[in-house]
């Protein structure tokens, strides 16, 4: 099929594609706390409202009550991601007191909650090249991984998502990790070595991140997790390597942090 052709197929898809591009384009270019803060969480409380249907949880004010509580203890605290822990253990408190505990319940304050977070703390503790960098590395694994399995794919990359190949796999993750690799060391790791390596595994993670929602969509009978996004489904379809992504780059730069620190220390 030719790109025209391809297009013309998916001519909703792209546009919306574009769109967002240029709105996270000015974003990050703006950088300003409290416009990610509200922006991301908007995108949060979006991707929590589908986490409720494909985890097949009971609809309940207080979950969305919390969810906002969540968001906003993380535009207070300095350490976000122990938002969704804090408000989850509450939670799971308050209803095994009430006798009505379903574990179920729980779980959006896991997933998309704590890698939403996650995505949050990597911009606040490492600033927006750092977001540059997780979504780029991202974006090259998917795009790789469509046009590469499209043009070479033949051997499925898992029952899970049978549309996805191995060789379409591979090709993304090579094309993400070899220009990840340049775009990580401009200030954040400082080393082209460990930067591939960072690259290697912040690919890698959206791989199975996007594998993950189409295990979820799969278990609740699916096709797409909302359909806000035109073209695209819902904001867990388009984000759902991003939030794995985020969850790697940050415990993985915040270790080299403190590797760093602690190499200074001995020095």
């Amino acid at each position: 099929m030719s790109f025209k052709e391809n297009f013309s197929n998916n001519k909703q898809r792209y546009i919306t594609g574009i769109i967002l591009i240029l709105c996270l384009a000015l974003i990050l270019y703006i950088d300003n706390t409290i416009l990610v803060w509200a922006i991301l969480g908007i995108t949060y409380i979006l991707g929590f409202n589908e986490a409720i249907k494909l985890f097949g949880c009971k609809r309940h004010p207080m979950m969305y009550l919390l969810a906002v509580v969540v968001w906003i203890l993380a535009g207070l605290n300095g350490r976000p991601i122990e938002s969704a822990i804090f408000i989850a253990m509450i939670m799971a408190g308050f209803l095994a007191y009430k006798k009505s505990f379903n574990p179920k319940q729980i779980l959006p304050f896991i997933y998309p909650s704590i890698p939403f977070l996650t995505i949050f703390a990597v911009y606040k503790d490492f600033g927006v090249n750092a977001i540059i960098w997780l979504i780029v590395v991202v974006a090259l694994t998917d795009i790789g991984a469509y046009f590469g399995g499209k043009a070479f794919g033949k051997t499925p990359f898992s029952q899970t998502s049978p549309n996805k190949t191995l060789e379409g796999a591979i090709i993304g993750l090579a094309i993400a990790v070899a220009i990840g690799s340049f775009i990580g060391m401009g200030g954040l790791s400082g080393n082209f070595i460990i930067s591939l390596l960072i690259s290697f595994a912040i690919s890698l993670s959206a791989i199975f991140g996007d594998l993950y929602e189409s295990y979820l969509k799969r278990n609740a009978d699916l096709k797409d997790s909302g359909n806000i996004l035109p073209g695209h489904g819902g904001m867990l379809d388009r984000m759902d390597a991003i939030l794995f992504g985020a969850v790697t780059i940050h415990f993985l730069l915040y270790f080299l942090k403190i590797w760093k620190e602690t190499s200074i220390i001995l020095l």
